[in-house]
């Protein structure tokens, strides 16, 4: 099992078992969410994923297959929680920065969106490499 929470804690979770993939997405979305260069993420399915304190708050954007990408955030501090989206209806994103004790420490199996990789980040050595999501 392995937990994550906000920064001010108002929202904890909980998922268990281990991750379908974990993923780097650099899409423009993503970049826009978290003021950075990409999300790091725990995908997970979403029978094994609960929220177990709190109550996230949500915005829906639409994806560049036009289906709808659903953020879960705090409502308090604004953390990045997790992703359901549209396009993948059995599973979660969670974003790994959100875990807690070191569980964010994994290893990259694939980059999504690399199009739009800004250019001073470089590609993960061994991970898969997608222009989009396939």
């Amino acid at each position: 099992m392995a937990k994550g929470s906000c920064m001010c804690g108002q929202v904890h979770y909980e998922y268990t078992g281990e991750p379908a993939v974990t993923a780097l997405c650099h899409c423009t979305d993503c970049q826009k969410w978290t003021g950075a260069a990409y999300t790091s993420n725990v995908v997970v399915p979403r029978t094994s994923f609960k929220v177990t304190k709190g109550s996230p708050k949500d915005y829906d954007a639409k994806g560049d297959s036009g289906k709808i990408n659903k953020h879960w955030f705090c409502a308090n501090c604004g953390s990045s929680l997790y992703t359901e989206l549209e396009i993948m209806p059995d599973m979660t994103c969670v974003k790994s920065g959100s875990l807690d004790g070191g569980a964010a420490n994994h290893e990259i199996k694939v980059e999504f969106y690399n199009k739009d990789r800004l250019g001073y980040t470089k590609p993960v050595e061994g991970a898969d490499q997608k222009s989009a999501f396939s």
